[in-house]
C-alpha cells in the first residue's frame, strides 16, 4: 500500500533537488511544530476552518515556514503567490494586488501572498501592504529567521499574528531522512541508511531539515558512483563537510562566530572581539544583528560597572540606521574595543533570575497596604496608602523602608560586584539595607 503522503511521483520531479521533492504536501504530514499545529491549537483550528488571518512565520532555517505556507494555501483553496523580499519591490506588490483583487472579485477566491525573508524588506514597501491586508484583499503570510519585533514595523506586525517555529528535534529530522529513503517522491529505496549515518545526519542539521535532506541526497550520490547500496558514517560525514560551507552565514557556523564574538568581549579581549566582529560582517552578516547582540552584551556582561557601555552601543546601533555601510564599521569598532575593555558585572542577570525565581515560588503575593495608591475616599479608608512615608521629606532623601512584600522581607535579590563603578554602588547598597535591618529589628 501506498503511503498517502507519497502520492505519485511526478514526471518532473527527477530532476529537483530532494528537499523540494520531499516537502509536505498535506497538513498531516507535516513533521514537528506540534506546539502550533498540533490537534486543538488555535492555528490548527484556523486552517481547518478556512479563516486563516495574516501571520509572519519566525523560525530558523528549514523549520518549515514555506512548506506550511504551501500546505495552508492549498488546504483552504486560497491562491498561493510566492514573493521574494530580495528580488521585488513595490511595483510587483501593486501588480499582485490587482491580481488578487479581480481574483476575488471574479471568483470569490482569496489570495495568500507568501513574502520569503519578510525581514529584508525596507519600510516603504512593508507599508505598502498595509491597506491591501487590512481590507482583506491578500492574506499576508510572511516568513522570517529574524526577530520580527526588531525587524516588522509595529503597523504590519499588528494585524498579523506571530507564529514561532522551533527547530526540529533530532528524532524528527531522523524520520524525515527514513522517510526520504523510502518514498517514490524520494530515493525510492534504491539506497538503505546506516543508523549510525542517520542519526550523525539528524545530529549535525541542527534541527534544519533542508540541511539534512541535501547532506542525504550528496551522499547518496556518492555511494551510487561508487557502486556501493548503503550509506555509511564516513559517508554521511564527507557530505555534511560539504554543506557546512555552503552554510556558513545561516548554519551553525553563523551561530559559533556570534558566539565566539560575545565570549570575546566578556573575557575583555578587544583583538578577538573586533576580528570575530568582522568575521561576521565580511561574510555579509547584517551589522544590526551585530549590534543587537552588543547592547544586550552591555546590559548582560557590563551593566553598572560602567553604565555607559548601554549608551555607547546603542549610540553605534544609531550610528549604523544614520551613516550606513561600510562607514559605520568605525562606529562599530569603537564599541566592540570600548565593550571589551569595559569593566564586568552580570548583576542585571543574576537579579532578574533571581527575581523571576522568587515570582514562580511565591506566586503573586499582595502588594503591602502602604505601597498602595489610595485615589479614593474608600481606598484609603480600607487602609490604601497608610503608614507610607514620602523619602523626599527626610534628610538626605531617603527613609529606612522595606518594599518588597511583606512574605520576601530580607529578601537579597540584587548582589554587586566590586567592578568599576558598582564597587561604589555596592557599598551604598549595603549601607541602606543596614538602614532598613536595623529599622525592622526595631
Amino acid at each position: 500500500m501506498v503511503d498517502l503522503f507519497d502520492h505519485a511521483a511526478s514526471k518532473d520531479d527527477s530532476g529537483r533537488p530532494l528537499a523540494e521533492r520531499m516537502r509536505p504536501r498535506r497538513l498531516e504530514d507535516f513533521v514537528g511544530q506540534d506546539h502550533v499545529l498540533g490537534p486543538g491549537k488555535a492555528l490548527r483550528r484556523a486552517i481547518e476552518a478556512d479563516q486563516l488571518p495574516s501571520l509572519v512565520l519566525w523560525g530558523p532555517p528549514g523549520t518549515g515556514k514555506t512548506t506550511l505556507a504551501r500546505i495552508v494555501a492549498g488546504k483552504t483553496g486560497a491562491e498561493f503567490v510566492p514573493f521574494s523580499a530580495v528580488l521585488g519591490g513595490v511595483k510587483e506588490i501593486r501588480e499582485i494586488v490587482e491580481a488578487a483583487r479581480e481574483r476575488r472579485r471574479l471568483h470569490r477566491q482569496r489570495t495568500i501572498l507568501f513574502v520569503d525573508e519578510i525581514h529584508r524588506f525596507t519600510r516603504a514597501q512593508q507599508d505598502a501592504f498595509l491597506p491591501h491586508v487590512e481590507a482583506g484583499t491578500v492574506t499576508l503570510v510572511g516568513a522570517t529567521t529574524e526577530n520580527p519585533s526588531f525587524e516588522i514595523n509595529a503597523a504590519l506586525l499588528s494585524r498579523c499574528r506571530v507564529v514561532t517555529l522551533r527547530a526540529l528535534t533530532e528524532e524528527e529530522v531522523a524520520a524525515l531522512l527514513d522517510r526520504a529513503v523510502a518514498s517514490p517522491r524520494g530515493l525510492c529505496g534504491r539506497v538503505r541508511l546506516a543508523p549510525e549515518a542517520r542519526d550523525a545526519m539528524a545530529r549535525v542539521a541542527c534541527g534544519d531539515a533542508r540541511r539534512a535532506l541535501v547532506a542525504l541526497e550528496a551522499a547518496a550520490s556518492a555511494v551510487a558512483l561508487a557502486g556501493r547500496e548503503e550509506i555509511g558514517p564516513a559517508d554521511a560525514e564527507e557530505a555534511l563537510q560539504q554543506r557546512t560551507l555552503l552554510y556558513d552565514k545561516g548554519g551553525e557556523e553563523h551561530f559559533n562566530v556570534a558566539s565566539a564574538l560575545i565570549k570575546s568581549l566578556r573575557g575583555s579581549d578587544p583583538d578577538a572581539a573586533v576580528y570575530w566582529m568582522v568575521r561576521m560582517l565580511e561574510a555579509g552578516e547584517d551589522p544590526r544583528f551585530v549590534l543587537r547582540r552588543m547592547v544586550i552584551f552591555a546590559s548582560e556582561d557590563v551593566g553598572n560597572a560602567d553604565p555607559q557601555a548601554l549608551q555607547v552601543a546603542v549610540a553605534a546601533l544609531q550610528a549604523v540606521e544614520l551613516v550606513g555601510m561600510p562607514e559605520a564599521v568605525l562606529p562599530m569598532s569603537q564599541a566592540a574595543i570600548y565593550l571589551a575593555l569595559a569593566p564586568k558585572s552580570n548583576a542585571a542577570l543574576a537579579a532578574y533570575a533571581a527575581a523571576r525565581k522568587l515570582v514562580a515560588e511565591h506566586g503573586h503575593l499582595p502588594v503591602p497596604l502602604r505601597l498602595r495608591n489610595a485615589p479614593t475616599k474608600l481606598m484609603e479608608g480600607m487602609g490604601y496608602g497608610g503608614g507610607y512615608r514620602y523619602p523626599h521629606n527626610f534628610e538626605g532623601h531617603y527613609v529606612a523602608e522595606a518594599y518588597l512584600p511583606d512574605a520576601l522581607a530580607g529578601a537579597r535579590i540584587v548582589s554587586l560586584s566590586e567592578s568599576g563603578r558598582e564597587k561604589d554602588l555596592a557599598e551604598r547598597l549595603a549601607r541602606l539595607r543596614e538602614a532598613v535591618e536595623k529599622a525592622r529589628r526595631g
